[in-house]
């Protein structure tokens, strides 16, 4: 995919707020997508790019009459806050994006988040799943997850399980952290514990000492988060040569370890693995069966979508909802108004919603197992947790 790169430097962030203080009246909506489209960390972003797109495709019929959508890519390259920063400034300032949505990396997220706040621009966070980063900013929603809300429900499922003395092992930086809290508040809430934890680095990692060091205090469980993509068949291919199933030690984790777009690099290792999560191919829903079917007639047969795809297309399904009611005339404000409440009951990974009080998604997540269908691995779901909040928000809420 050819991506244009820009480098522009842009003006500084306080003269944002006044491009956008007379919004225009243009018949074309500019979308601006930052997501990571090169380097060894783009495969998810590649797969966000995917969904989105496909999804106007399908629907640009969909958009009020004389109104059109125009896409601007930008590619941040990676796990790189100034550079994501830097694009938002520009996206803004010399593009003039009606809104901003993408972003893979919740470091690249957190930095933009004060350009959203001085620029009043709407941003629709399409991956970045650091539980604080929809505080950060009045304009961010997120259509995709927090780390707490598909590891709490993990932790609770292991310790109900017999699975109740765990290891952790995440990837150091924020979405690690939150599945780390997320799932001890899990199973510890259900009698368990965790008897250890370890983090490791996001960048280039060797994951042979972490798991060597679990193998050698055999706990019950491992819980293992790292981030969706090429690290995810990396880490399982470790927990394979060091033998930790054979040892006895049971592997629970959450969806970005077990992404359906590595599944079929694992050959059989993760069979049997269980896993939580918001989306999987697998699903049997008629709106997924659809979508399933009009990626495979898009992208080919062997391709495989994964949570970031759809949230990607749910993210596009959100500007597409705020473009119809307003006729593709809106403020920041008025967007977020909108975005704020948006919900459905039409998405792939089953019916979601906006939290207004937070922005942040409210969603099913599923407990899922990774079986055999027509000869290939594919996470199937076989419980739910219905409509899930973040319970990081819900925690501090509380405090205060």
């Amino acid at each position: 995919m050819h991506v244009q790169r820009t480098w522009f430097y842009g003006v500084a962030v306080a003269a944002l707020g006044a491009v956008l203080a007379f919004p225009a009246a243009a018949e074309t909506v500019k979308i601006g997508i930052i997501t990571t489209y090169s380097g060894p960390l783009a495969p998810p972003g590649i797969s966000m790019d995917k969904g989105l797109t496909l999804y106007a495709k399908l629907h640009s019929k969909d958009l009020p009459k004389g109104v059109t959508v125009e896409i601007i890519r930008r590619d941040d390259t990676g796990i790189a806050p100034d550079v994501a920063k830097r694009l938002a400034q520009e996206l803004i300032t010399r593009d003039h994006v009606n809104i901003i949505g993408g972003v893979v990396y919740s470091p690249n997220a957190l930095a933009m988040a004060p350009v959203m706040t001085e620029a009043k621009m709407p941003f629709v966070d399409m991956n970045a799943a650091a539980a604080v980063l929809t505080t950060k900013s009045p304009y961010i929603v997120r259509d995709s997850f927090t780390l707490q809300q598909i590891s709490m429900p993990m932790g609770e499922w292991a310790a109900k399980h017999g699975f109740n003395q765990a290891y952790t092992v995440v990837s150091d930086y924020a979405p690690g952290w939150d599945a780390e809290d997320g799932f001890k508040i899990g199973i510890e809430h259900d009698g368990g514990k965790v008897v250890g934890s370890v983090r490791v680095p996001v960048q280039n990692p060797d994951f042979t000492p972490f798991l060597q060091r679990v193998k050698d205090l055999k706990p019950k469980s491992l819980f293992i988060f790292v981030p969706g993509g090429p690290q995810s068949t990396q880490m399982m291919k470790t927990y394979n040569e060091l033998n930790l199933k054979k040892a006895g030690i049971t592997l629970v984790t959450t969806q970005d370890l077990l992404i359906d777009s590595e599944l079929p690099k694992m050959a059989d290792i993760p069979l049997g693995v269980v896993s939580s999560g918001s989306y999987s191919a697998a699903a049997t829903r008629p709106a997924n069966k659809a979508f399933v079917t009009a990626w495979h007639k898009e992208y080919g047969a062997n391709d495989v979508p994964d949570f970031v795809a759809i949230q990607g297309w749910d993210g596009m399904a959100m500007i597409y909802d705020l473009i119809k009611k307003t006729g593709g005339k809106f403020t920041g404000d008025e967007a977020m108004k909108i975005l704020k409440n948006y919900k459905t009951t039409e998405s792939p990974r089953g019916p979601f919603m906006i939290d207004p009080l937070t922005g942040d998604i409210v969603q099913n997540i599923y407990i899922r197992r990774v079986e055999k269908i027509d000869g290939k691995l594919a996470n199937v779901e076989f419980e739910t947790f219905p409509m899930v909040k973040d319970p990081w928000k819900q925690m501090h809420a509380a405090a205060k």
